[in-house]
């Protein structure tokens, strides 16, 4: 048995940053690693689907450039290059990862399967067999893999999930998904602008139904005016194999019908990776879902090991996992105390227009009952969204009446995301909206804009 001073399992966007600062301040840092460098950001998230979401968003200009007066003739799809550019950025990005570890001083880097085997106590399976561990801090950054749901012939059927589609042959003649999630939204755009059919299967009664009803009803129409299908509060009751494809047996309002398709892509959620890992063998205790149960200082049910990214539940996205490993740094290197309880959660959906979200929505600071006043600004009234013609959209912000402080806020629009981390900011700075209503903003931007927004508390 080899003893160091840190284990950490998983080299995601939190335990990669993780295990090199724990090495630089001292520790010696084993990282275990059972796939690939980077996590799913890197290899089958965040930087795949981007860089082909932006191939999508190509196309889509080329056929709509006669709009503003440039006539390119016929849009043609490269599927080939589109992944090869994808591929490349990838392999970029995983190589940088695993270069930085393998450079860091104090930390081994271990390309293996790792579960525990009792108290502090890591094995790992690699090619040349099995290995057992120990040290005194243990962080778990297992992430998160698709759940793939029981519905009757989906086991006898090819079907794809995020992991999977981005390597796809060919672009699907029609391509249904099952699951209206974000990930779902943004890959169905992405294979509707690159010439498949599209047909978006949600068993949740609302379409989007975290967000509030103007900005998922906005959306939907963008979705829906570029050919996509969306059916809601729809139940899939059996699937089958066809000559073609396969057929789906729907039920939607007591009714039921049926439709075909080529491809099949299962959306409908994501599940923990821990069951290979078994960490009640090391007193660590997980949720009903698996999720592992954490403190607001990420500790476990186990003292000294600690859960940071998807694999202990709540926000999935990247940049919490990375800001989990800053609190762990803090607790662990400088004692504390830091917390996750009440820090801010901003994300966006990259779909043509993004989402960009921040706090509370107005649906849920009605129900607690807050005093607030609500400002929207259709994107068509923005003159960057007129001037780019980019006016699909609306800003939305959701104001403390008392105090004038920003409550929420969501954007969507062009760069909705990088409007949105304004308002993240003045949430944080504590700068309430009358300011942000005769702040100086460069003009035409899209953050301009927000002088428009708020301007409208005077009225």
């Amino acid at each position: 048995m080899q003893t160091f001073d840190a284990i950490v399992i998983g080299s995601g966007q939190g335990g990669t940053p993780l295990a090199k600062k724990l090495a630089k301040a001292g520790f010696q840092t084993l990282l275990v690693e059972k796939r690939l460098v980077g996590g799913t950001c890197i290899n089958d998230g965040c930087t795949p689907t981007k860089a082909m979401i932006a191939s999508a968003r190509r196309a889509h200009a080329v056929r709509h450039s006669g709009e503003l007066g440039i006539l390119s003739g016929e849009c043609r799809i490269d599927f080939e290059k589109i992944k090869e550019r994808k591929n490349g950025i990838v392999s970029r990005f995983r190589e940088a990862a695993q270069k930085g570890l393998e450079n860091t001083p104090g930390l081994t880097l271990l390309m293996g399967e790792a579960r525990f085997s009792g108290q502090r106590t890591v094995l790992v399976k690699t090619r040349e067999g099995e290995e057992t561990f120990t040290a005194p801090h243990i962080f778990i950054n297992t992430g998160a893999s698709p759940s793939i749901p029981r519905i009757p012939g989906l086991g006898s059927i090819p079907y794809y999930t995020s992991t999977t589609l981005l390597d796809i042959e060919n672009i699907p003649p029609h391509l249904f998904i099952l699951g209206g999630s974000y990930i779902a939204l943004e890959l169905g755009q992405l294979f509707r602008r690159l010439g498949s059919q599209v047909t978006i299967i949600d068993k949740a009664p609302l379409f989007l139904h975290h967000e509030d009803r103007d900005v998922a009803d906005a959306l939907r129409q963008v979705l829906e005016a570029e050919g996509i299908k969306i059916y809601t509060q729809t139940e899939v009751l059996q699937i089958q194999q066809e000559t073609n494809g396969f057929s789906l047996k729907l039920k939607q309002d007591g009714k039921e019908q049926s439709l075909t398709g080529t491809h099949l892509l299962v959306a409908t959620g994501r599940e923990p990776q821990t069951r290979a890992l078994e960490p009640e063998k090391a007193g660590v205790a997980t949720d009903e879902k698996g999720f592992i149960k954490v403190d607001d200082q990420l500790q476990t049910t186990a003292p000294g090991i600690y859960a940071l990214g998807d694999v202990k539940g709540g926000p999935a996205f990247t940049h919490i996992a990375y800001n989990d490993h800053l609190i762990i740094l803090k607790n662990v290197l400088q004692k504390g105390p830091a917390s996750i309880k009440g820090r801010p959660v901003p994300y966006t959906m990259f779909t043509d227009p993004q989402l960009g979200r921040i706090g509370i929505t107005e649906t849920d600071a009605r129900k607690q009952g807050l005093n607030i006043e609500v400002v929207t600004l259709p994107m068509d009234k923005t003159a960057r969204g007129i001037e780019t013609g980019e006016t699909a959209g609306l800003m939305k912000a959701v104001v403390d009446a008392d105090t004038k402080q920003v409550l929420g806020a969501a954007i969507l629009a062009a760069e909705g995301g990088e409007v949105m981390s304004v308002l993240e900011m003045a949430m944080i700075g504590k700068i309430p909206c009358d300011e942000i209503r005769e702040m100086i903003f460069a003009h035409p931007l899209y953050t301009e804009s927000l002088n428009n927004l708020f301007m409208q508390l005077d009225q």
